[in-house]
């Protein structure tokens, strides 16, 4: 059992009192406006949620639950504070922290007069880099050390509203991030009742990765709709198509195609996204996200060029030719294209790919390399090692086994990875295109 202070008896707040509380811990709400405090000190909930009222009222008759505006007080008697207080966008986007930063000065004015050590948690969302500045203004007012006497844990919330309390006792997983290894083990106290998978990260992902969940989940209500407005043109059950859709967990609601890297290419995705494009006009519909997303592609092109570019070397050893690995189909390939823009530049480019066998280039694929790369012959080699000896700078396409040392082997090669090759890079010289 703790004693734990909350800040801010909003929504997350509300429901994290009831929740704690129910856990077995003493929990007091802080919040300066008295309409809140008084409906806690009065069983009360502070907003409109499924079963909130009762959790509240249950919690608050056991005498574990209480109000106040005296923050001091709070963290005195507490052994952690959970920032839970709002933060709202500006006008121009950006997110308006200065909410968390008073909390932050709230709760170094209670250590400053507490002895002990006190965890402070950030429920709030807020943008990466935040923890950080929590730490330094508690640091500054508290006068005392931070992971001495004091640590910050990054831990942010996903409940929906409607189903918060369900979502509060079944999230997918339970995220905590800290300098201090003993304010993670007392994190993990508190939430052992909840069965989650606790994940341990950096900082900065534990604050990024709400952003990320809402962003994707915005995207999949307007990609829903998109193709909802599509189907009922065509007189077809939008629900029975996107049903289908998610029965697929290999590829579609799968982790397959969510890792950062290099363009798109082959020739289904091309293929099918412009088909579905041109229905959509041919419809009279507007579909500015299905549009958008052969731009977002060409656009990781050209970052990519421009990456090589600004390395400032002539000779380039490109690594992988094809669409994807294991295959020899160089159709829509996006290394291809950045191929085709870097010897536009005078480029002396180096080609290397087990797969592609001039010999056996057929068909459409040979018709794409002869109107994109004429000159593959003269740059092609089947000697990786002459590639490699030959080039000042190496661009990685490809997540083949015998690509996997070069970074090790070669540290004073200049090296661009676009699949992510290695996951600790071991020199200044290797640069992922997204990390």
């Amino acid at each position: 059992m703790k004693k734990i202070s909350i800040f801010g008896l909003g929504y997350v707040g509300c429901v994290s009192i009831g929740c704690l509380a129910q856990e077995g811990h003493y929990v007091i709400g802080v919040d300066l406006v008295d309409l809140k405090v008084n409906m806690i000190n009065s069983g009360k909930p502070t907003i409109i949620e499924k079963d909130v009222d009762k959790l509240i009222y249950e919690q608050w008759k056991k005498g574990r639950i209480s109000a106040t505006k005296d923050y001091i007080r709070a963290v005195k008697n507490t052994e952690v504070s959970i920032i839970c207080v709002g933060t709202p966008s500006s006008n121009e986007g950006h997110l308006n922290l200065k909410y968390v930063y008073k909390t932050a000065k709230q709760i170094a004015e209670g250590l400053r007069e507490k002895k002990g050590f006190h965890v402070i948690v950030i429920r709030s969302t807020v943008v990466p880099g935040t923890n950080r500045r929590v730490g330094e203004i508690v640091e500054k007012i508290s006068r005392k050390k931070r992971n001495a006497h004091f640590a910050v844990v990054s831990n942010p919330e996903f409940m929906r509203e409607g189903t918060s309390i369900e979502d509060y006792y079944n999230p997918q997983n339970i995220i905590l991030a800290s300098e201090n290894d003993k304010a993670i083990q007392i994190m993990k106290n508190i939430y052992s009742e909840i069965n989650a998978a606790i994940e341990e990260t950096e900082i900065e992902v534990a604050e990024f990765i709400k952003y990320v969940n809402n962003s994707f989940h915005a995207l999949k209500v307007s990609f829903a709709n998109e193709i909802g407005n599509i189907c009922k043109k065509l007189n077809i059950d939008s629900h029975k198509v996107l049903d289908l859709f998610c029965k697929d967990f290999k590829l579609n609601l799968s982790p397959y195609y969510l890792k950062p890297g290099f363009a798109y290419g082959g020739s289904c995705l091309p293929k099918d996204l412009r088909a579905i494009q041109t229905l959509a006009r041919d419809l009279c519909l507007s579909s500015p996200l299905l549009e958008a997303i052969e731009k977002s592609n060409e656009n990781q092109k050209k970052l990519v060029f421009n990456m090589i570019m600004n390395k400032r070397k002539k000779k380039i050893g490109i690594l992988g030719l094809t669409f994807k690995v294991g295959s020899d189909d160089m159709r829509n390939s996006p290394m291809v294209g950045v191929v085709g823009m870097l010897i536009e530049k005078g480029c002396e480019v180096l080609l290397y790919d087990e797969n592609v066998v001039l010999s056996k280039l057929l068909g459409e694929n040979k018709r794409y390399i002869d109107q994109n790369i004429p000159q593959l012959s003269s740059i092609l080699s089947d000697d990786l090692n002459y590639v490699i000896n030959n080039s000042k700078l190496l661009v990685i396409s490809q997540n083949e086994e015998e690509f996997r040392n070069i970074e090790k082997k070669y540290p004073t090669k200049i090296i661009i990875d676009l699949v992510r090759i290695t996951e600790k890079k071991s020199n200044k010289n290797y640069e992922g295109v997204c990390w």
